[in-house]
């Protein structure tokens, strides 16, 4: 039977990074992509019996691409530390490898959580990201900052699984706010020769509020939805905002030197 990789890409993850790796421990080897931890990601994973390969973080495409190279057989299995393999992917994968696979790569559905409660709406279910089970060789990730693209090196098409991972994305708002924070600086440079103004940021965020609350219907979400799609619309509008921010040259006026006066 063919083997396989599972990999995890981890930045400070010591709350998640145990539940990840666990729900991966059925591969062959386990490769956590860390970008220099401070907080025990690293001996958790380790004592898990991951093997941890250090990356230096200059973005996630580059990031996700190491992370192949540092992967030692045939197939591999994408997962993020804020996500969990399920025992229904699991067997899909382990009898799908061991037949004759119709696809070199495949696409795998994800079930979020949040707030209580599994998300049906906001554009969430069935959530795909790039694929995530692959054969090594067959697929190359583009090198983008953030929500990075990936590129086919198969002629044959992609599959799907039946099955879905689950994903857990935010422990707490804190959270929800610092990834919006993060991913709009990473995504400023998407925007690089591109006009832009903060009315057009406020048009952008404003659209990416409607798109994910209304035609998205994350309003079926309950106050989930809505905070989904109002950390969507902070995430756009930051990220124009920052961009417009980098064309300017804002300075703060010239100080005065002031000394006592003389009487």
């Amino acid at each position: 039977m063919p083997k396989i990789t599972a990999y995890i890409i981890a930045f400070n993850e010591a709350a998640k990074i145990e539940a990840a790796v666990s729900s991966v421990l059925w591969a062959d080897e386990v490769v956590v992509a860390d970008s220099n931890s401070t907080d025990g990601t690293i001996a958790l994973a380790e004592a898990l019996g991951a093997r941890v390969v250090q990356v230096p973080f200059t973005g996630f495409g580059e990031l996700r691409n190491r992370a192949i190279e540092a992967c030692h057989h045939e197939w591999i299995f994408s997962l993020d530390s804020d996500e969990r393999c399920t025992a229904e992917v699991r067997d899909e994968v382990l009898v799908l490898i061991a037949g004759e696979p119709a696809h070199d790569a495949y696409m795998v559905p994800r079930r979020s959580y949040m707030m209580g409660r599994w998300i049906t709406g906001s554009g969430w279910y069935p959530n795909y990201r790039q694929p995530q089970l692959f054969r090594k060789g067959a697929m190359r990730y583009k090198p983008d900052p953030v929500h990075e693209g990936y590129e086919l090196l198969t002629a044959k098409p992609l599959g799907h699984l039946r099955n879905a991972i689950q994903q857990f994305p935010f422990r707490n708002m804190e959270e929800v706010i610092r990834k919006m924070n993060r991913y709009s600086s990473l995504g400023t440079s998407k925007l690089t020769g591109k006009r832009v103004t903060m009315a057009g940021a406020f048009g952008h965020g404003l659209w990416s509020f409607i798109k994910h609350y209304i035609l998205k219907r994350g309003f079926k979400d309950g106050w989930a939805g809505f905070i989904i799609a109002f950390g969507n619309f902070e995430g756009t509008f930051y990220r124009y905002a920052k961009r417009y921010e980098e064309t300017q040259d804002w300075k703060p006026p010239v100080s005065e030197t002031l000394t006592r006066s003389k009487s």
